[in-house]
């Protein structure tokens, strides 16, 4: 295709050069409209529909599986760094414990937004990687760190002034200074936090996502000796305790920045696309790009961890007992979350190399290939919840008060996996085709006007208590999950896909 296009070129050139004109030379005329119309046949073959394969789709399950099993491992580490916090704070005062609770719930919102907007880089460097445009990706690596730091100065003085919103979210009043405290100094680490982000989801566009799997395994591992220094005042630190969480996590953050930025600038491959070799600004066009697809992004996550932290709290209202099981419950399914998320990268990235590439029934395949496996995934992890609910529960508590609500949670949390494989890998299909405003909207409907409405309603209307308000949460994802895999046959539809073959003696 390309050997022709610069015959084409070529030619044109000569017939410049011998002073012809195309403009009234027949024979020319015919010749060029000849071409162009074998070309136009010829791209018309290549987005016609393809009848893959047994070995194109076990092909295409191990590429997937290549790319998403290193980002599911960095996301169970980095959900480890938080788990360690939780423990080592439990360590020293239940004030202590319940000021990293509050901190850590305060902050995941300002993570979620934020991470969220500059996820767009993916799908963008993933279409210029099929469209083989390397010129733009080093801009794009540029551009996506700007807005990072651009993102995390608000992030940075809003997290350091929040002592007076304390009292009107009913944090009792022991725990303020410390939750203040807390979040003042992880502050510190937003801005390589952001960074971090920035080039992981860069690196991510282009299918290389084992570094951020290394790197989150290095934060843990200093996550949880600087915690013991810093919380517990060793090597002559003072003792911050649950400051001390805030500063620890700091460090992590920069440390992780650190060599993930040494990753990115000394990773040959990368060469060609001249990422670091010179200073640019902020430019109005790449930031553009990235916020018009990475707000919906970042906004469609938030509603979705709103609605989790929604019928948390609903949860809270009923009893100790209710919101402990609860927690059981969601903590077990939040891990098993993590794979169909890790799943969802690799999708965004291979149909958008599959649309940089103008094949719509590639990216078709590629997505629903993806969506097939989170489903089938999360089938495995259903029937493991449905199966073993009680050992399930024993790994976290041995109250049996508790551990029967959590057996009876973990039933419904069996239930909505497929919902939750289905609704994450149908966006992060989505994603790939840097489609992000409609299924944003999708997601306020399923979430706040239909999941968490109808959790209220069950909850304590119909008086089914926590199971009740479980029901909210299948019923929100479920109505994403069909949502965003209509959407995505559609859009995939406009596109090409689904055109029936043409047969070799046609044009097109």
């Amino acid at each position: 295709m390309r050997n022709i296009s610069a015959l084409l070129i070529l030619f044109f050139l000569k017939m410049q050069k011998a002073g012809l004109s195309i403009q009234g030379n027949k024979s020319v005329q015919t010749f060029v409209s000849s071409a162009l119309s074998f070309l136009n046949g010829k791209m018309n073959r290549n987005n016609v529909q393809k009848k893959y394969s047994g070995s194109d789709i076990k092909l295409e399950i191990s590429t997937l599986l290549k790319v998403g099993v290193p980002v599911i491992i960095a996301q169970l580490l980095q959900m480890s760094m938080s788990f360690v916090d939780t423990v080592m704070a439990g360590r020293l005062s239940p004030e202590d414990l319940a000021a990293v609770a509050v901190g850590s719930s305060i902050l995941l919102p300002f993570i979620v937004l934020c991470l969220g907007c500059m996820m767009a880089v993916t799908p963008i460097v993933a279409q210029n990687v099929g469209a083989r445009r390397f010129w733009q990706i080093g801009k794009n690596a540029r551009q996506v760190l700007w807005l990072s730091q651009i993102l995390a100065l608000p992030s940075f003085f809003l997290l350091r002034n929040l002592d007076a919103a304390f009292p009107l979210i009913g944090v009792t009043e022991e725990i303020i200074p410390i939750a203040g405290g807390y979040l003042r100094a992880i502050s510190w680490g937003i801005f390589p936090a952001y960074a971090f982000g920035a080039l992981r989801y860069f690196n991510e566009g282009l299918s290389v996502t084992r570094p951020a799997m290394y790197i989150a395994g290095i934060g843990l591992l200093v996550n949880i000796p600087a915690n013991y220094i810093l919380m517990f005042g060793k090597l002559g630190f003072p003792r911050l305790g649950a400051v001390g969480t805030g500063y620890a996590s700091a460090i992590v953050f920069t440390v992780m920045f650190i060599f993930m930025f040494w990753f990115t600038f000394n990773f040959e491959a990368y060469k060609r696309f001249g990422i670091f070799d010179r200073f640019r600004l902020p430019e109005k066009k790449y930031l553009g790009e990235l916020l018009r697809i990475g707000v919906p992004i970042g906004v469609s996550s938030t509603m979705e961890v709103t609605m989790f932290a929604v019928v948390s709290l609903l949860v809270s209202t009923i009893s100790t007992v209710a919101i402990a099981g609860h927690q059981v419950a969601i903590n077990f399914a939040s891990m098993a979350f993590m794979i169909p998320f890790g799943l969802s990268v690799a999708i965004s990235a291979r149909v958008g190399q599959s649309i940089g590439r103008k094949r719509p029934n590639e990216a078709r395949f590629r997505g629903y290939v993806g969506v097939g496996v989170a489903c089938c995934i999360m089938a495995c992890t259903a029937l493991l919840m449905f199966l073993f609910p009680e050992a399930i529960a024993s790994i976290y508590t041995d109250d049996v008060p508790v551990t029967e609500v959590a057996v009876q949670l973990l039933f419904m949390a069996a239930i909505f996996q497929l919902s939750d494989g289905l609704q994450v890998s149908g966006f992060g299909a989505l994603r790939g085709l840097k489609d992000t405003k409609v299924p944003m909207y999708v997601n306020l409907v399923a979430y706040w006007l239909i999941g968490i409405p109808v959790a209220y309603y069950l909850g304590f209307n119909a008086g089914y208590g926590a199971p009740g308000l479980w029901v909210g949460l299948i019923a929100g994802l479920t109505v994403a999950g069909i949502l965003h895999n209509i959407r995505f046959y559609r859009k995939t539809a406009k596109m090409g896909a689904g055109r029936k073959r043409v047969s070799d003696g046609e044009s097109g």
